[in-house]
């Protein structure tokens, strides 16, 4: 089952976080907010990933699965 990571813009407030545990997969813009790479998350990042969810102030990040069409469009909506 692929995974990809996913941000909801509205809880994130730029701490940045993911970006400095999960490089492999997010940067920052300009404003500290996270960019999403949209590749899946392969099993050797899901612990790197799990991480950094976790260790998210916000609760802004989730793991959403690619198989379900509207959860696909949510992981792909810009984040900016």
């Amino acid at each position: 089952m692929k995974r990809r990571l996913a941000v909801d813009p509205i809880l994130c407030k730029a701490h940045g976080m993911c970006a400095e545990l999960f490089p492999e997969r997010v940067r920052l813009d300009d404003w500290g907010y996270p960019i999403i790479d949209l590749r899946s998350v392969t099993d050797d990042l899901q612990r790197l990933a799990e991480r950094a969810i976790a260790e998210c102030p916000r609760g802004a990040l989730r793991l959403v699965t690619m198989d379900d069409p509207a959860a696909r469009r949510r992981a792909e909506e810009p984040t900016e």
